[in-house]
């Protein structure tokens, strides 16, 4: 494997950083996770405008141009020869010393992508569904660290994380401080009741996900009514259907949630057409590249 690291093509090994690495010593700084189906890179604007997005609200300058960061995320595909992969598009503040102030790594930002594959799921939890927890940690609030930044520091999600892994559960539910359904530890939630697809806005303690938005856009060119606004646990449990939805899970049904059997406990129509309705947008709409 070859890593792309500050311009340079490197080994797997030997893609090292400093210990004094602001992102390695603080979370400081942002990601994106992107995935490439056959030679095309799935909604690769989207991603990197995420990326610049991010790395604004915390001041955080990127040392490439956005056409020049979709040539580095090509060049680490094609030297690694996939067709299929995930793709982690990591900046970082980068060197400085051992205190806060991000001023002493000013001009030393360390930007890495790796292409490797990913499966977050086991295949059959696609075809059976998924049982889900709600867990007592909450989703970072707006005013402390927004969530519409995807930063390094994802101990947030990690904590939620362990408790569902405790509890036995691969996946946990995230609640926002008000109670309200907010995401799963790295995915968007959908429910579906009467044939109508709902949604937690973006304002309450969501990323705004790229698989998310491409959920809505199916829905709308299957003309699936769609509303984006507050959940409660309760609209969860009566629900007809329930799914999640990012880059790494893409689309996977949940068909249990803290112990209530979600519609009759299998993956439903609405669920099953837009998973197909993804799988084909895959296959032909992206960024395409050569190996």
């Amino acid at each position: 494997m070859k890593v792309y690291l500050n311009g340079r093509m490197v080994s797997k090994k030997d893609a090292k950083v400093s210990v004094f690495d602001h992102g390695f010593l603080y979370g400081d700084g942002v990601f994106e996770g992107i995935r490439a189906y056959n030679c095309l890179v799935f909604k690769l604007k989207e991603h990197i405008d995420r990326l610049y997005e991010s790395a604004r609200s915390i001041m955080l300058n990127v040392p490439l141009t956005k056409k020049e960061l979709s040539k580095a995320i090509m060049r680490t595909l094609k030297i690694n020869k996939l067709k299929n992969a995930y793709i982690r598009v990591v900046l970082s503040r980068g060197e400085g010393d051992l205190g806060l102030d991000p001023r002493k790594c000013r001009g030393n930002e360390t930007l890495v992508i790796i292409a490797d594959k990913i499966n977050l799921y086991p295949e059959e939890l696609y075809k059976k569904g998924m049982d889900i927890i709600t867990v007592p940690t909450v989703r970072n609030i707006p005013e402390a660290l927004n969530p519409q930044i995807k930063s390094l520091n994802y101990l947030n999600n990690i904590l939620a994380k362990i408790e569902a892994i405790n509890s036995g559960y691969q996946e946990a539910l995230m609640l926002d401080h008000l109670g309200y359904v907010a995401e799963c530890t790295g995915d968007n939630i959908f429910v579906v009741k009467g044939k109508e697809l709902y949604t937690p806005p973006q304002c309450m303690g969501t990323l705004r996900g790229i698989t998310r938005d491409a959920v809505l856009d199916i829905a709308k060119k299957l003309k699936i009514p769609t509303h984006e606004h507050v959940l409660t646990r309760h609209e969860l449990y009566i629900s007809d259907e329930c799914f999640l939805t990012g880059t790494a899970a893409e689309i996977v049904p949940v068909v249990r949630v803290d112990g209530r059997c979600i519609g009759e406990g299998k993956p439903g129509k609405v669920t099953t057409t837009i998973m197909k309705e993804f799988k084909k947008i895959t296959k032909t709409a992206g960024t395409k590249y050569k190996i």
